[in-house]
């Protein structure tokens, strides 16, 4: 199907907020939609057309990862990600309407354990990260060793302290992803003992953890105040009115209503600047909100790792995958 410019252009109008904004996730739907609406009509006449066949399963492919993008990504509902694509509300039935279900929690489905937690140990205390406080997560059942890819596995726990969530960092790799089933409301954190009203705000299990071993370096008691990772980077959306908080910080402040002051310790750069400001303009009226970046290197590990002389690690960002790996 061709389409020529005035044509993509009047669809980037429409969808994509002007007609330069070609590469917004909304503006490709919005192209995909019209170029498999012409394919689907096409078969219906053509019902041998192999090559066409397979195209129209590339594209409806396509369009649907892109949908999964502002669902997933964007933490946009999927009837208002739809209602994005077409311009208005999502069709319902107009004579049966269902009550509406309690959604189900999501079955985690954590990778096995091994039977040595060695390698994890190894790796974390290479990493700065203080042994004592490495072995206080293992026994709470917070982190372990994997098996078959010995991956350290950060678990993140409900109130009732139930595994819900579950963050894999790989050992000597750069790989990172998520467990299946993770819920990122219930991200890796390590809640104060007794009634403490600060709350510190981290982008990853690590750096908390590197912030708890210099506090603790420090003769100050981590265990004084909540500690949050925000189960990995935070990246607030283009349009100030649009901007969600992360669910991990949105549960923990519903779990702990006696929170007052909330510390943001995300990362030394552009996108943890970004996220920082945008956090403290939806907290400010509710709550006091401090920012505290690393003050050497991008994150609180870099900094960990440069006061004790160690290496700071070099890591190439991989997308999020969800894995029972």
């Amino acid at each position: 199907m061709f389409l020529d410019s005035a044509k993509k252009k009047e669809i980037f109008e429409k969808y994509g907020k002007s007609a330069t904004n070609t590469g917004s996730a909304e503006s490709q739907i919005a192209l995909f939609t019209v170029r498999i609406a012409h394919l689907t009509e096409h078969l219906k006449a053509n019902h041998k057309d192999h090559s066409s066949e397979r195209a129209l399963k590339m594209l409806v492919g396509k369009r649907r990862r892109l949908l999964d993008y502002l669902i997933k990504v964007k933490e946009i509902p999927f009837t208002e990600a739809v209602e994005r694509i077409v311009g208005r509300a999502a069709e319902r039935p107009s004579v049966f309407h269902a009550r509406a279900q309690p959604e189900k929690p999501k079955t985690l489905l954590l990778p096995p354990k091994s039977n040595s937690n060695t390698r994890v140990i190894a790796y974390l205390k290479s990493r700065g990260i203080d042994g004592g406080l490495i072995e206080q997560c293992i026994r709470s059942g917070q982190l372990y060793e994997s098996l078959p890819y010995h991956n350290a596995v950060f678990v993140g726990m409900d109130r009732n302290g139930t595994p819900r969530y579950a963050c894999l960092r790989g050992i000597g790799t750069d790989f990172k992803g998520e467990a299946t089933g993770s819920d990122k409301r219930f991200s890796f954190a390590l809640p104060a003992t007794g009634e403490s009203r600060m709350l510190c705000v981290f982008e990853s299990a690590i750096d908390l953890l590197s912030y708890a071993t210099m506090a603790q370096a420090g003769g100050l008691s981590w265990r004084s105040q909540h500690l949050l990772s925000l189960a990995g980077v935070y990246k607030p959306q283009k349009e100030t009115q649009e901007h969600r908080l992360p669910l991990a910080l949105t549960q923990y402040l519903k779990d702990h209503a006696e929170i007052k002051t909330i510390c943001l310790c995300l990362d030394n750069d552009m996108t943890g600047r970004s996220a920082t400001e945008t956090i403290r303009q939806q907290l400010a009226e509710r709550y006091k909100v401090a920012s505290a970046f690393p003050r050497q290197g991008k994150d609180y590990n870099d900094w960990l790792c440069i006061r004790m002389g160690l290496q700071p690690a070099k890591e190439n960002p991989m997308t999020e995958r969800s894995f029972a790996r």
